[in-house]
């Protein structure tokens, strides 16, 4: 024992010897420059120690407020973690099982199949087995803010047709993580933001956190969100002064700040058996957090990158290898923000990156980066060599033409008749496809961003939308083609964008002539 445990000790002084704070720093203010983003905060965490704290820009560019270690940032999908994590919490009390049917707590659930209602368990909602197509529902979810209700999305999901058979392949969704919330919350007798300050914020001093409805100047010290716009970096989707408890908060809405999320990694590395974080989680619901649920495709870049040899998801995680080491980690993305979290548990390792930006490529090299520095593969893989790589894919993409935006004219009445009047989709609700000053406009009741132009393109009708915020166009389709349209539906114009512009599952059926 005293052998293995010296083994040990030595083994996490090597790593101390080997970290060079002033390198990590750097590959960020390199990713800071090459992208021009607005504002990050990036932490390490080696052996349970925070190594790293490094921020740059500002709350709101231009405006002089920095960004530092207490700084809110929307985590985005790093929020799934925390609530399989309450879920967590109430297996161990007793409160609930993973094999629970989701109907035995949320009675009027349902999936458009009936024998899916039926069998579909809590462990179900996390890990991306449901059958349904990538982001499906997520217009109900995004742009916001809109009118739908937590309530609406759960009810929402039994008019969304699966695309697979449950259990049969891995896609990623958000809706479902709503249900498991809410799952939650009925189990505890408490709302979600109650339950997860309750059982994450509180016992792990992740003390700036938010969720629910919260005051931006009570709280302070929020960032903003940021896109380039016009060559410019501006403020999108600013807060308002009262923060809405918005439907998505399980699968998304969460904040918190770079000590919270450093705190939040060293609770999950810490495998000593630390008696405070033991009696937070047990050890089998750790494992059951990191197990191979669900196995998702391996990726070409993953192997070329990493050298990885699988793909899974576990309650909230993805789960791989690099360079012959296991990772654990998740990104979070949203308009103007993104998020990602790594986990090397074998290495004691943990990295966590808020950006206030758009900002996919930065994170991705980034990340990147700062992980070889800790796999044995650091040497030149630094920010321009894998932002080097992404311009070579890049270059491949923009080849093929996908989603590029053609030149459009205004439409003939003769080429719209089909499609003008009042249109209805049982979970979206009602949209007005109808004439508005000069031209023709898509106008959606409960969600107002989606609010377009009706233009021409290649002789094909198509939605131009008018908010900067919502940047997927769609194609309009009637069926039949000719005639008096019954039925309309949507498709995205490039259709390798954001799978949360889940127009393809969106079916009208015509509700009225314009009002």
């Amino acid at each position: 024992m005293l052998i293995a445990c010296l083994a040990v000790a030595g083994q996490a002084g090597a790593r101390e010897a080997q970290i060079d704070p002033a390198r990590l720093a750097s590959l960020v203010d390199d990713a800071v420059a090459r992208y021009a983003l607005p504002g990050i905060a990036v932490g390490v965490v080696v052996d349970g120690e925070v190594v790293l704290r490094h921020m740059r820009g500002e709350l709101r560019a231009g405006q002089g407020e920095p960004v530092d270690a207490a700084t809110l940032f929307k985590i985005a999908s790093n929020s799934k973690a925390m609530t399989a994590a309450v879920l967590a919490r109430q297996v161990d009390a007793g409160l609930l099982r993973w094999d629970d049917p989701v109907v035995r707590h949320l009675p009027d659930f349902r999936m458009a199949d009936d024998w899916v209602t039926r069998e579909i368990q809590v462990r179900d909602l996390l890990i991306h087995n449901s059958g349904l197509g990538p982001g499906a529902g997520d217009l109900m979810l995004w742009p916001s803010p809109n009118r739908f209700t937590r309530s609406d999305v759960i009810h929402g999901l039994r008019h969304l047709q699966p695309r697979w058979s449950f259990r049969s392949r891995y896609a990623y969704d958000n809706t479902l993580y709503i249900v498991a919330g809410e799952v939650a919350a009925a189990v505890a007798g408490v709302p979600f933001d109650v339950l997860v300050r309750r059982e994450i914020f509180e016992p792990l001093a992740m003390t700036r956190c938010q969720a629910g409805s919260w005051s931006r100047d009570a709280v302070g010290n929020v960032a903003q969100p940021h896109a380039r716009i016009d060559g410019r970096t501006v403020v999108v989707r600013a807060d308002d002064t009262t923060i809405p408890d918005e439907p998505m908060m399980a699968a998304g809405g969460l904040r918190c700040s770079l000590d919270d999320m450093l705190r939040w990694a060293q609770v999950w590395l810490d495998a000593s058996g630390d008696d405070s974080e033991q009696a937070w989680l047990s050890q089998a619901q750790r494992d059951a957090a990191w197990t191979a649920h669900m196995p998702i495709p391996l990726s070409p870049r993953m192997r070329a990158w990493d050298r990885s040899h699988f793909s899974a998801y576990g309650y909230g995680w993805r789960l791989t290898d690099v360079d012959g080491t296991s990772k654990v980690s998740h990104t979070g993305t949203l308009k103007g923000m993104y998020s990602a979290l790594t986990l090397l548990p074998e290495r004691g390792v943990g990295i966590v990156v808020l950006i206030n930006g758009d900002a996919d490529e930065a994170r991705t090299v980034l990340m990147q980066a700062l992980v070889k520095q800790f796999t044995g593969a650091a040497g030149s893989h630094d920010v321009a060599y894998y932002a080097g790589l992404l311009a070579a894919e890049r270059a491949d993409s923009d080849a093929s033409g996908s989603g590029a935006r053609g030149p459009a004219r205004a439409p003939t009445a003769a080429e719209t008749a089909n499609v003008v009047g009042r249109w209805r989709d049982p979970w979206f609700g009602s949209v007005d496809v109808c004439p508005q000053g000069d031209g023709l406009s898509f106008v959606s009741e409960r969600s107002p961003k989606l609010h377009g132009d009706v233009v021409a393109v290649d002789g094909r009708l198509q939605v131009r939308w008018r908010d900067t915020d919502v940047d997927v166009d769609a194609w309009l389709i009637a069926s039949p083609a000719q005639g008096s349209a019954t039925a309309l539906h949507m498709a995205k114009v490039d259709p390798d964008a954001d799978f949360s512009y889940d127009f393809e599952d969106l079916a009208f059926v015509r509700e009225s002539d314009c009002r």
